[in-house]
């Protein structure tokens, strides 16, 4: 008989006491635990949607031109980040934190957000926490300038200086941990959170509103950085979309970014907080990517606001001296391609208004007190603009 024509073995037969005997595997559970919570999936979906619907609001920023004789055949451009709802570039970044953090599940209803910032972050993040409806706290060094607090304030949220403004990354940590909130810690996340391929980012915006002027491409694009979020953003999109744009970031006095670009070392730090709000960090924040980067500047304070001043009196508009810093960099590289013979455009940024800062760029009394004498670089500023020659 063939091993198939065999007969089965039955119940009571030897073959069926033998596999009885045989340990069987045992089965484990499945473990399952849901954590679905229809009420704050629909917090959730609301939040995300009033968040989107500001942006799209809100989708764009004028390109303003610089005065520059036309026989120079350069265009210098700002990009004025001043007409956002929160009046400054970082509402770009505040709405993208903001959805980075709904998305990721860390932004709570009825739990705070809390930030590190050097005002002009927090004042923008003020404003979608309460356009979403939780709490806002911001932690500040004590300097931050008075017009900054208010506008937090004014948007609802609260405000918690430090003395020592290297501090306030542990202070923020440590606020998030005790109220249960979300530590928002832009310097870290800010180069995640923002889509560099488009998605009309500042980036895809600029070479837009470019296409129609006679170079359309920028020779150079000038970012100053906080975070370094803006620089790096750009710098991927013009790397992704393969223009031959160079990026330079010009960084103030009492910043770490210049020094660790040039010598590598990410551990570079800086004791003493910046003048210029809103740029130059006390160490080298995770955010900053300098292999993107073509070049820098490290511009003297005094420069920036010699600078920023100049720009009232070619356009009649007052900014920030986060402005001033990228403003005096620009020029100085179109000084540069008026001596070698080249044309082309550049771009710089218009990052918040001037008014938030009468009591510090505009004032003369605060000079003096911090010691800046701005009448050598105004000079230098006016000497170019006139004869298109930089003699600093």
């Amino acid at each position: 008989m063939s091993t198939a024509q065999q007969p089965q073995s039955r119940p009571g037969q030897p073959g069926a006491q033998e596999a009885a005997r045989t340990p069987r595997p045992s089965v484990l559970p499945t473990v399952d635990v849901d954590r679905s919570d229809p009420d704050y999936r629909d917090w959730l979906k609301e939040a995300v949607r009033k968040v989107q619907a500001d942006a799209n609001r809100t989708a764009d920023t004028h390109l303003l031109r610089f005065p520059l004789p036309e026989e120079w055949g350069i265009d210098l451009y700002l990009k004025d980040e001043s007409t956002h709802p929160t009046g400054s570039l970082k509402h770009r970044l505040a709405r993208s934190l903001f959805l980075y953090g709904l998305c990721n599940g860390w932004i709570r209803p009825g739990k705070p957000v809390i930030e590190s910032s050097s005002g002009s972050t927090a004042v923008s993040e003020a404003y979608f926490a309460s356009l979403i409806g939780v709490p806002f706290i911001a932690v500040m060094p004590a300097t931050t300038s008075r017009e900054k607090t208010r506008l937090i304030e004014f948007h609802g949220g609260t405000c918690h200086l430090v003395q020592d403004p290297r501090t306030v990354y542990e202070v923020s940590a440590r606020l998030a941990a005790e109220s249960g909130g979300h530590y928002m810690d832009q310097f870290t996340y800010a180069e995640r959170a923002t889509d560099w391929r488009g998605n009309n980012n500042i980036a895809e915006s600029i070479y837009e509103q470019l296409r129609l002027e006679r170079y359309p491409e920028p020779t150079w694009i000038v970012a100053t950085a906080g975070t370094g979020g803006t620089s790096a953003t750009i710098a991927r999109y013009v790397h992704y979309m393969q223009y031959d744009t160079r990026i330079c970031v010009p960084d103030p006095e009492n910043s770490c970014f210049f020094d660790g670009w040039l010598t590598g070392d990410a551990a570079t730090d800086c004791a003493t907080a910046s003048r210029i709000e809103g740029i130059g960090r006390p160490r080298m924040e995770p955010s900053f990517v300098p292999g993107a980067i073509d070049r820098m500047m490290k511009v003297p304070d005094a420069a920036s606001i010699a600078t920023v001043r100049a720009l009232e009196r070619a356009i009649g508009r007052k900014a920030g001296g986060s402005t001033g810093t990228g403003l005096w960099s620009a020029l100085k590289i179109v000084a540069e391609m008026v001596a070698e013979g080249r044309t082309g455009s550049v771009v710089t940024l218009l990052c918040d208004p001037g008014d938030r800062y009468l009591d510090k760029y505009y004032s003369d009394d605060w000079l003096a007190e911090q010691g800046l004498d701005i009448a050598p670089y105004t000079r230098t500023v006016e000497h170019f603009l006139a004869t298109g020659s930089w003699d600093a």
